[in-house]
């Protein structure tokens, strides 16, 4: 076969995929899922290479220097050079998902894989998970971008991104599709599922042909009893209680860094040192801190209740004053941490109380509160259910898992309005859960839809020359505005003046600004349309006048943004 007929080979290939959007995204999932894997392989082998050189530093006096060096380059390398936020980058990811189509910049797919390697490889306290997420995510948005696809299989390509990074970096594929589904996509559709999870197994393949099958926190068999599922109601709200702290704490030490007189690049430095400063006397809490979740588990851990609790706190301490700050890493790690301690606490305490009932043990506990804290940051009950069940092999858990996670994350979703990733979205006020008539309007736009080929009147015009238009117009509204300035003064609703319509005799003496409606709503081109719909609902109106700096632009009605919202409604759900 020559070089030209293989060219037109594949050609037709590509033409016969293009035809079934299924069977592109399927193509294109596994890709992608294995390009995530290959993040996540390296951010992993950074980040062990990191610990290696600098393992023993922390603990000398100038130890705290380290990880104030390190999230201080992570500022520098994300702000001055990319010109990116800093941050784990989740909220970025499915803000992409919800408003952008998809869309995020070619730089996201190395950028959060170097800064969260400087953050948390000089001692921070984050985990790896976000930034690689945001790294797939990224590499599957560009990748779709590379085949010109459309928005829709944009969306699906970057959650195969993310379901492969999060595969890849926990060696585990469930977890990664499930994590997808139940926060990035927030929707489960048969058409996403499969191109997702084939994105997740692939990601995690990559990292067990490289890395081999391990599984991060071995855990021994348990047997669980009566007594245990009980207590999990209590590792329940113990956890709902931390997690709540955990949010707080990471919200309020960004608002206290944002009111710091610092330069951007050196707040991170502030709040690196200060981790620092902890780790010298308590080195437990810096980076990851999957060592001591692993002796949690196995029931090893020394320390008493006492220096657990307070290991505990410099741990959430040190994560609030490393990501509030400015350093780049995610939550997963140190909820899972934080929440392995919640759950030996809990054990420790109930065994004291009442030594007579045999619990499974420490480790079981330790699963629960690692559960009960991923789950509460979350609200992700089966995040957390799947990710605890594949990274430490506790099936024999499942039941009091289930009931740890699925309390917790509905207790914290009535203290919080959402997860810890969505928070800040939902504070701004542009968060748009997927599938709702908020998140298919906020892809149109009132410029999209205004109608400008309405002339106004000017408010001087007798109501006998207005007869006269009235007369030619099939439209029952009129705008008025001023003839010299054009500033838009009001509207004039036929069906409302027609006593003056039907009583000639007033016509020559009306002035169309005496009949005119002053008070009538006002929206601008750049208005949420969710937000228009309302109002139109609440005054009663199906036409609404659109102005810009104070000018009339044209009108919009009701019915023609529900003709595009049933469009868009088709090319969102594949209908």
């Amino acid at each position: 076969m020559s070089h030209t007929e293989l060219i037109d080979a594949i050609r037709r290939r590509w033409t016969i995929l293009r035809v079934d959007q299924r069977l592109t995204v399927i193509t294109l999932a596994g890709f992608v899922g294995a390009c995530a894997g290959l993040a996540g392989v390296a951010l992993n082998r950074c980040l062990h290479f990191m610990a290696a050189t600098f393992h023993g530093m922390h603990s000398h006096w100038w130890g705290f220097v380290l990880p104030a060096v390190g999230a201080s380059l992570s500022a520098l390398f994300l702000n001055y050079l990319l010109k990116e936020r800093a941050g784990h980058g989740v909220p970025e990811v499915v803000q992409a998902v919800t408003r952008q189509g998809g869309r995020l910049r070619l730089s996201s797919t190395f950028s959060r894989l170097v800064s969260s390697s400087l953050t948390i490889g000089s001692g921070g306290s984050a985990g790896p998970e976000a930034p690689v997420i945001m790294s797939g995510a990224a590499l599957g948005s560009n990748i779709a971008r590379l085949f010109r696809l459309d928005d829709r299989q944009r969306v699906i390509l970057l959650g195969c991104g993310a379901a492969g990074a999060i595969g890849s970096i926990f060696n585990a594929p469930i977890t990664g599709m499930v994590f997808t589904l139940e926060v990035i996509l927030a929707e489960w559709r048969a058409f996403n599922i499969i191109p997702i999870a084939i994105g997740a197994v692939a990601g995690t393949e990559v990292s067990r042909m490289l890395q081999g099958n391990q599984i991060a926190f071995q855990s021994q068999g348990l047997s669980i009893h009566g007594a245990d599922i009980v207590a999990s109601l209590g590792v329940a709200f113990f956890a709902t209680v931390v997690s709540t702290i955990l949010g707080r704490s990471l919200n309020g030490m960004h608002q206290v860094a944002g009111r710091t007189p610092l330069p951007g690049w050196l707040r991170p430095a502030v709040g690196g040192a200060l981790v620092g400063a902890i780790g010298i006397r308590l080195p437990v809490v810096l980076g990851e801190g999957y060592a001591s979740v692993q002796q949690m588990i196995e029931g090893t851990f020394a320390p008493g209740i006492l220096l657990a609790v307070l290991v505990g706190a410099a741990k959430t301490a040190a994560t609030a004053l490393t990501l509030g700050w400015g350093g780049s890493g995610g939550v997963f790690a140190p909820s899972l941490m934080i929440g392995s301690l919640v759950g030996v606490v809990y054990y420790r305490l109930l065994v004291r109380i009442v030594p007579a009932i045999g619990f499974s043990g420490e480790g079981c506990f330790a699963l629960l509160g690692m559960a009960g804290l991923v789950s509460g940051m979350l609200q992700a009950p089966l995040t957390a259910i799947f990710l605890v069940v594949e990274i430490t092999g506790g099936y024999d858990a499942i039941v009091p898992l289930v009931i740890v996670s699925a309390l917790t994350s509905t207790l914290c979703s009535y203290i919080e309005p959402g997860s810890f990733y969505l928070r800040e979205l939902i504070e701004k006020g542009i968060y748009r859960r997927p599938g709702t008539d908020a998140q298919v309007l906020s892809d149109i736009s009132v410029a999209e839809l205004v109608e400008t080929d309405h002339a106004t009147v000017p408010g001087s015009m007798r109501m006998t020359d207005f007869m006269k238009i009235l007369e030619r117009s099939r439209s029952y509204l009129f705008p008025v505005a001023d003839p010299v300035s054009g500033e838009y003064v009001g509207m004039v609703f036929v069906d409302r003046i027609r006593p003056y319509l039907f009583n000639p005799q007033m016509h020559p003496v009306l002035l169309v600004e005496q009949i005119m409606e002053r008070d009538v709503p006002t929206v601008r081109p750049d208005d949420d349309l969710a937000g228009v719909l309302d109002l139109m609902a609440r005054e009663g109106l199906s036409v609404l006048p659109v102005l810009e700096k104070g000018k009339f632009v044209g009108l919009l009605s009701k019915a023609t943004l529900l003709d595009h919202y049933r469009k868009e409604l088709i090319v969102q759900t594949g209908l």
